[in-house]
């Protein structure tokens, strides 16, 4: 598995954690270890004409998620086959801003906008209730899953 992960911002980021949060979620999704992603990091300016050109909104967002191969997660008996996942954009401006209104840490805010990217790169949406509601358990279960993870490797 190749992940790729481009700070471009101005904001200095613990790379090592958002890879070991890729690593988990695509572990736990049972993507193939040869499956490639690539994380991007940028400032306000560049997530806004990203998403001016790609969504046709306005203003910076928080993640953006450029699938590529439609990869779908596998099971332990079928794994996802190797693949390229494709691109998560992340603006830790527009997350900072987020992490002060939760009144969580930017780094925690970081995490559930990787796994909700991730999550899109492989084919998960929340335009329906339904759907939403799937796909932010999902989100929920593989973050405490990596919180726990990361616990056990601060004890070590």
């Amino acid at each position: 598995m190749t992940i790729e992960i481009n700070n471009e911002s101005a904001i200095a980021i613990d790379e090592t954690v958002l890879l070991r949060l890729v690593e988990h979620d695509l572990a736990e999704l049972h993507v193939s270890p040869d499956a490639d992603v690539a994380i991007v990091l940028v400032d306000e300016g560049a997530m806004e004409a990203l998403h001016v050109q790609w969504m046709d909104e306005p203003g910076p967002t928080d993640v953006l998620s450029f699938p590529m191969d439609e990869l779908r997660p596998g099971t332990e008996e079928m794994p996802t086959p190797a693949g390229l996942l494709g691109d998560i954009v992340l603006c830790p401006q527009v997350a900072e801003t987020q992490a002060a209104a939760a009144q969580h840490s930017m780094m925690d805010e970081l995490i559930m906008l990787t796994t909700h990217g991730l999550l899109h790169l492989l084919g998960f949406d929340h335009a329906e209730p339904d759907d939403e509601k799937e796909m932010f358990a999902l989100q929920r279960d593989l973050i405490i899953g990596f919180q726990h993870s990361e616990r056990r490797r601060r004890r070590a």
